[in-house]
């Protein structure tokens, strides 16, 4: 092409810019065709780059994008729909059973898609079912869910993600560890949290030390096991079988664990509980046995709900910032497939850190 020719097509470019700056200026709705016609590409082009296809030359989309920014142009929440063939429903998919979790994880979903076109579904699901693959199936290809938020412990299930992908539906995993490639996992490293209750417990002088764990389904009952054991070796420590129990992350099963262990000839004089509903159920079993939290009992718990201030005494407890992976999760779910409307988090991991409060104390010299 001659120095002139590229001249000419550079001005009718500039052309064509200007009078898109106009149109925005007199009606700022302009179309995906006003764009394909200022950045001096097709609208084909246009809605490629727009749907984050990868057909497009970098410099191309990045012209593009320019004339994006520069004229603020939003797509059209149910054209880009139908070009998608997906609706705007994000869901969280859950089989949780500690309610004020999903409570959080949803609370910060909202605050990331507050302002966007993009709404939540809440979707419970059991883990148990024969039929929970094809069902999950079923409603998102129902309601052609944009995507779906996973957690623990249906975010393990690897035949569902292979599922997912078969349909291709676009997925974010949350789990005490990595599983999946980084644009599709926030990991919540929930041994390091667990390490270090185990080193505040052992620090204060306790020997005889209960963990009552999650259910085994569930990939964090495991990690925060082990980081408690790792935790408790560092002061030459361990748990001794009778104090290990399995609970299912709810008040009611801590609550019966803990009356298990101060039953016991040598109850324990801490103990740590796999979560926060579980730590309250060993307070009320504690009450029932007489015993004062934390001269005859400390007690630590995992997540810092609400419930942790709540009750007194104050919880001692390993933070998990629930509502902020929540928040995460949806900012990575969405801006994986629409930077236009969210750009991605910054970053995709979170890790807890212990909250020392009132329910741990030294044992009492009798102990």
């Amino acid at each position: 092409m001659s120095k002139t020719k590229k001249t000419d097509v550079s001005a009718g470019h500039e052309a064509s810019r200007a009078q898109g700056r106009r149109r925005s200026e007199a009606n700022p709705k302009l179309t995906i065709s006003d764009i394909a016609r200022m950045a001096g590409v097709s609208k084909k082009t246009v809605s490629r780059v727009i749907n984050h296809s990868g057909l497009v030359r970098q410099d191309t989309r990045d012209k593009i994008l320019s004339v994006v920014k520069e004229h603020g142009y939003q797509p059209d929440p149910q054209a880009r729909a139908l070009a998608l063939r997906r609706s705007h429903l994000v869901a969280l998919i859950s089989d949780q059973p500690n309610p004020q979790y999903i409570v959080d994880i949803q609370s910060g979903i909202l605050q990331a898609l507050k302002g966007t076109s993009y709404q939540l579904v809440v979707r419970p699901c059991d883990r148990s079912s024969p039929t929970l693959h094809d069902d999950i199936c079923e409603i998102i290809a129902h309601q052609k869910f944009f995507g779906v938020i996973l957690t623990p412990s249906i975010s393990e299930d690897d035949e569902l993600i292979g599922r997912l992908r078969q349909m291709e539906c676009p997925y974010v995993r949350i789990a005490a560890v990595s599983l999946d490639t980084p644009e599709n996992m926030i990991e919540s490293h929930d041994y390091v949290g667990a390490a270090e209750a185990a080193r505040h417990i052992a620090g204060l002088g306790h020997k005889r030390i209960a963990h009552i764990h999650g259910p085994n389904t569930f990939l964090s009952a495991a990690e925060r096991l082990r980081g408690f054991r790792v935790g408790l070796a560092e002061f030459g420590l361990r748990i001794d079988e009778q104090y290990l129990l399995r609970g299912g992350y709810t008040f009611e099963s801590g609550m019966q664990c803990g009356e298990k262990l101060l039953q016991l000839s040598k109850p324990p004089t801490a103990v740590f509980a796999g979560n926060d509903e579980m730590a309250v159920g060993v307070y009320q079993a504690a009450r029932r046995a007489g015993l004062r939290v934390p001269d005859d009992l400390s007690i630590v718990g995992f997540d810092d709900s609400p419930i942790a201030t709540r009750i007194w005494p104050t919880l001692t407890t390993v933070r998990l910032p629930i509502v902020h992976m929540g928040s995460i999760a949806a900012q990575l779910l969405v801006s994986n497939y629409d930077r236009m409307v969210m750009e991605p988090p910054s970053a995709t991991s979170v890790m807890p850190s212990l909250v020392v409060r009132d329910s741990t104390a030294p044992p009492a010299k009798s102990s």
